[in-house]
């Protein structure tokens, strides 16, 4: 709110992105795989058959215009609650209101926005009255409902899909709002030619944001022309789009993790330095990087675990910006490594194994015997002691007695390991033989 306004009484003005949203769907930049002509969405919109609905999509999307959109579509009772302030009793008195005029005649359209902020009490609530048609239920969600929205109401709403808008649907937004005499009013010094595409490339697909950035820029210009050089410095201070505990946090982890077992060092930089950038806490790329050195690398290069260990000491000894270096050089060296899941998909079968077989006992020639009593009762009896084997090779099995000798472990030709499969095979060729001399206890 504006001070002087509010000194003089007057009614402030809403924010520009509220005061110019789209009357008709006509309007809605972007979006068009739900608002082309034959699109199904746009056909239940305009039909009145849409149902309950949840609306996904990153901030900015479109998704509260699509919205007040339908409402104008559905002509229903329009209810829109928050599910950041409101509660289960505001919740009862929606639902008791919304009974009455079905009583009348009078269907309610319920625009729960943020409704991935609902708890499990909330939802519970909201459940039957959506089954029994007592509301029909609009939601807005900038997280996976498959994640957020329990699984009872998730099945009885349509999920739609909103996607980034791109910088192209964003500047026609600017240009149409350039064009409104609310903004002329607002900004009667005009705008220098290269600044609503600077705009709509630093919005990150967010046109609200970019709303907020022209109408700010307004402000800052004091009824001057509004110059590139004076955007510039406005978006020097504006961070990326990113949310750490979100499906996007999950989301940009995912293409490191999968940059990296590509090899793509350049690819594996780009989304290092979009995490680090957008405020990811560095000590959560280290662990995953630690992570990845045992999953995709292993033993086709051992040192590969050095490497992200010590990125990461390196950081915490340095912090950012300078322990940053240290994780970009870790990324590099991971990405160029040569890669393996031999060890991973071992350690999978052997849990496998362990989880099935139950609670087989170490046979006797495997335990210690550190009393009497248990040499009495044969621990440690034909135990052979490697170091004093021909070869340091044994014969006897190391499996559980009644447990056939399992092979997890399987080694790839990448790197180091196709040496190892040479060792691993001389190895079992030595204990074969050993065995057919000795005998196999």
């Amino acid at each position: 709110m504006n001070l002087l306004d509010s000194i003089n009484g007057k009614e402030p003005k809403p924010p520009l992105a509220d005061l110019l949203r789209p009357r008709k769907l006509e309007e809605v930049a972007g979006q068009d795989h739900l608002l082309s002509e034959d699109a199904p969405f746009r056909k239940a919109i305009t039909e009145g058959v849409l149902g309950s609905f949840i609306l996904w999509g990153p901030p900015g999307s479109g998704k509260t215009t699509l919205i007040l959109l339908v409402s104008e579509y559905a002509k229903q009772n329009f209810v829109r609650f928050s599910a950041v302030t409101g509660g289960v009793k505001q919740v009862r008195a929606i639902v008791a209101d919304a009974s009455r005029l079905r009583r009348n005649g009078m269907k309610t359209l319920l625009f729960v926005d943020e409704i991935h902020r609902f708890n499990k009490a909330q939802q519970d609530a909201f459940l039957p009255h959506v089954e029994n048609g007592t509301v029909t239920l609009a939601g807005a969600t900038t997280e996976n409902p498959s994640f957020e929205i329990i699984a009872p109401l998730l099945s009885r709403c349509t999920v739609y899909v909103l996607k980034r808008l791109e910088e192209s649907h964003i500047e026609s937004i600017l240009k149409r709002t350039a064009d409104h005499t609310v903004f002329s009013e607002m900004n009667p010094g005009g705008i220098q030619e290269g600044v609503l595409s600077r705009i709509a490339a630093a919005a990150d697909g967010d046109g609200r944001r970019a709303l907020n950035m022209l109408e700010l820029l307004a402000g800052m210009a004091s009824g001057k022309k509004i110059t590139v050089e004076l955007t510039e410095k406005a978006i020097l201070s504006s961070p990326l789009c990113y949310d750490k505990s979100g499906e996007e946090h999950y989301n940009l982890i995912s293409a490191l993790h999968k940059s990296l077992r590509s090899g793509d060092v350049d690819a594996s930089l780009y989304w290092l330095a979009r995490m680090i950038t957008s405020g990811e806490n560095p000590l959560y790329i280290a662990r995953r990087m630690i992570r990845f050195a045992t999953e995709d690398i292993g033993l086709a290069d051992p040192s590969a675990l050095t490497v992200a260990m010590r990125a990461t000491d390196s950081w915490r000894f340095l912090g950012s910006p300078e322990g940053d270096l240290a994780l970009a050089e870790a990324a590099c060296y991971l990405a160029l490594a040569p890669k393996s899941n031999s060890v991973y998909t071992a350690w999978k079968k052997a849990v496998s194994s362990a989880s099935q077989s139950g609670s087989l006992p170490a046979p006797l020639h495997l335990r210690n015997a550190p009393t009497k009593l248990m040499k009495r009762l044969d621990y440690g009896r034909d135990y052979q002691y490697a170091h004093s084997q021909p070869g340091g090779i044994v014969t006897h099995m190391n499996f559980p007695d009644g447990m056939k000798e399992e092979e997890y472990y399987v080694p790839s030709e990448s790197g180091r390991e196709a040496a190892v499969i040479r060792k691993l095979a001389e190895w079992k060729r030595l204990r074969e033989n050993a065995r057919k001399e000795r005998g196999n206890p």
